[in-house]
């Protein structure tokens, strides 16, 4: 076998794979524009041949106010991760802290805790503070996952920006918050967006917290949403399986508007000069 052929075979294999693993995706998308009367069909339509929006306009009646809270916690999850994470890990690139690889095991050891333990450390808290069924509460709770991430990442980052910079800054008169505002953090730019889409993706697909700290409250994210949706409502399929479609529409568009820089953040700190 020459090399083109194993060439196209690995095409065709890669191909392969793809479309199994996207298949749910097309499924949910076409059972999102099934009739009700066409669910139960054997065997199923493999294209919605006589494809309704009635799902969708189930999404817009009862799911919108689900959508809006999920935004609002998924954005101040990207604000608190940034705001925590990109000092800390100026800090341990830059300014070299006592204690500053202890502190790096410690963040490793904090992303292998499992959810469920740390939900229920925070239910304690929060019962004590009245924080239950809060938006803020469950933005902390979000903020957890992701600023042990966003640290190891601004860290591998920023120790890829050569010292002389920041050199000529501190001779030029510069403190260390200057230095970090005016030069670290625009350069940084990969980083940022990288961490503040890992973060807005955790804290949009977030069950675990959600389900422990707001669940009955007046503010629940759509993953609550659909829950109770499936629970509340389990025959109309085409409605749960819209509300999915459209729960995942804003990660993927910013994954994908986001992909180039994610690509230079994650791979940030991996070879040196």
């Amino acid at each position: 076998m020459n090399r083109h052929s194993r060439t196209g075979w690995k095409t065709v294999l890669g191909v392969l794979l793809t479309a199994i693993m996207l298949f749910p995706v097309y499924w949910m998308l076409n059972v999102s524009f099934t009739r009700d009367q066409d669910m139960r069909k054997s065997p199923p339509d493999l294209f919605p041949a006589h494809g309704t929006l009635e799902g969708y306009r189930a999404v817009v009646d009862q799911q919108l106010p689900y959508l809006g809270t999920s935004l609002v916690i998924g954005l101040g999850t990207v604000a608190l991760t940034v705001v925590l994470s990109a000092p800390a890990g100026y800090a341990l690139a830059k300014l070299r802290p006592r204690g500053g690889g202890i502190l790096n095991f410690v963040l490793l050891a904090a992303q292998m805790i499992p959810g469920i333990i740390m939900a229920m450390g925070f239910y304690a808290i929060y019962l004590s503070l009245g924080l239950l069924q809060s938006v803020p509460g469950l933005i902390v709770a979000d903020s957890t996952l992701a600023v042990p991430f966003g640290v190891l990442i601004f860290t591998a980052f920023m120790s890829g920006i050569p010292g002389e910079l920041l050199q000529a800054a501190k001779t030029d008169g510069a403190g260390p918050w200057r230095t970090f505002r005016s030069i670290v953090l625009p350069m940084s730019r990969n980083a940022v967006v990288t961490v503040s889409l890992f973060a807005f993706l955790w804290s949009w697909s977030d069950f675990v917290f959600a389900g422990t700290l707001v669940n009955g409250g007046a503010h629940e994210p759509i993953t609550l949403g659909i829950y109770h949706y499936i629970g509340n409502n389990n025959q109309q399929w085409n409605a749960i399986m819209a509300t999915a479609v459209v729960a995942s529409l804003p990660a993927a568009v910013i994954l994908v508007l986001a992909q180039r820089y994610v690509a230079a953040g994650v791979t940030a700190g991996a070879v040196k000069d």
